[in-house]
């Protein structure tokens, strides 16, 4: 099959060195449509044709990914749109751009729309997708197939859901880091050179999670299990509690959620 991926950013790369490394396309079949000059240079010769212009080739792609910034998708559709065949299926990652703007913007039915995370960049990416109707079953395992190249994904039929997971799976590498980094700032203050506060929380943070992956218990379980009365793990818990930790992160998340459906909106 024939891929064209419009966009040589972090995630149209990450896609096309994906799929290359997976065997899923060859680099022969692989076309990436990169309008800046100095990022069309940055990708490797052997990463697939690139190119700076639209063009009849267009056409020939059995599949369309869209990964540019959702500000550039009006100027990207009115590019395009001519060398756009209407059975052609377009799967977007651009945040926030709903699939019936993209189906009027490229004249296409079949529309794929996903939202990716960072972690795709090494294979632990975590991908909630949906489709329009007029998708079949067989070009939507295909594209799943694609996907799961680079992490593992979750189809949702509400394509409301594609905001939610913006705000918890698209944002949450942030928020994982946002967390690290108070370890690491805590180590140090407590003592710690840079390096060693570090690995303290890196290898925490992996530790716990390879953990919670190998037994069926709860994260709350978990917690119990870590707490003793009168110990630590308590006194932090309690701190937490009264500062309003939980309900101030829930607010953030909740933030995340309301901008990525303002987006949706502002189409």
């Amino acid at each position: 099959m024939k891929i064209l991926i419009i966009g040589g950013g972090n995630m149209g790369s990450t896609y096309a060195r994906s799929l290359l490394n997976t065997h899923f396309v060859n680099k022969e079949n692989l076309t990436i449509l990169e309008k800046s000059p100095e990022k069309a240079q940055q990708l490797s010769p052997d990463i697939g044709k690139v190119t700076g212009q639209a063009g009849p080739y267009i056409k020939e792609a059995d599949l369309i990914i869209l990964a540019v910034k959702p500000q550039d998708s009006k100027v990207l559709f009115g590019t395009i749109r001519p060398f756009v065949d209407e059975q052609q299926v377009i799967l977007s990652i651009m945040a926030g751009i709903k699939i019936e703007y993209i189906s009027k913007g490229c004249g296409t039915r079949k529309v794929i729309r996903a939202m990716p995370n960072l972690p795709a960049q090494v294979g632990l990416g975590m991908t909630v997708f949906t489709s329009s109707q007029e998708v079949t079953r067989i070009e939507l395992v295909m594209v799943q197939n694609l996907i799961n190249s680079t992490g593992k994904t979750l189809y949702v039929q509400s394509e409301e859901l594609i905001d939610a997971a913006t705000a918890i799976s698209g944002s949450g590498p942030a928020y994982v880091f946002f967390f690290i980094n108070s370890l690491i700032q805590s180590g140090i203050n407590l003592g710690f050179s840079q390096s060693e506060a570090e690995l303290l929380a890196y290898e925490t943070f992996k530790g716990t999670v390879d953990l919670f992956n190998q037994h069926d218990h709860t994260c709350t379980e978990w917690i119990r299990k870590v707490s003793s009365r009168g110990g630590t793990t308590e006194a932090a818990f309690k701190a937490l509690e009264h500062n309003h930790v939980e309900q101030h992160l829930l607010e953030a998340y909740n933030s995340a959620f309301n901008r990525a459906s303002a987006l949706s909106k502002s189409e």
